[in-house]
């Protein structure tokens, strides 16, 4: 069974969510990129657009209920570490109702709230691109 990403490029969507100045991160537990912190968002299903999918997945991932969300860039990524190879859509938002929580344990070990200039270390890769695009629009 082949599975994307890894054995062709997969098509992700990811959702930055803006509160109070700051951006919402968690803490990768599975590849690629164990271990970083990143925007939430994950693989777009079949017949599922993609601005859909970064509401959907942001929901899962952290109890939050989502609004309006808007384009921000597309990050490609071909991580060797991972063998894995991603087209991420990523969109924005600050249309967001309630607290966050960690959800999904076995996909997510940490969470907070950070500034785009004083974010945690190490950042995953398609939120070092949000972030670029978040600061070229400022």
């Amino acid at each position: 069974m082949s599975k994307p990403g890894i054995h062709f490029p997969g098509v992700g969507a990811g959702l930055v969510i803006k509160r109070d100045g700051k951006v919402l991160l968690y803490k990768r537990v599975n590849a690629p990129e164990a271990g970083h912190w990143n925007i939430v968002g994950g693989k777009v299903d079949h017949m599922e657009t993609a601005a859909t999918a970064a509401r959907r997945e942001a929901e899962e991932e952290t109890g939050l209920a989502i609004g309006n969300v808007d384009f921000l860039c597309i990050s490609e990524q071909i991580i060797p570490a991972d063998g894995q190879h991603w087209l991420s859509l990523i969109y924005v938002t600050d249309d967001v109702q309630g607290e966050p929580s960690l959800t999904e344990p076995d996909k997510l070990s940490d969470m907070g709230w950070f500034d785009i200039d004083e974010a945690p270390a190490p950042l995953s890769l398609f939120a070092q691109d949000a972030f670029q695009h978040l600061r070229n629009q400022q």
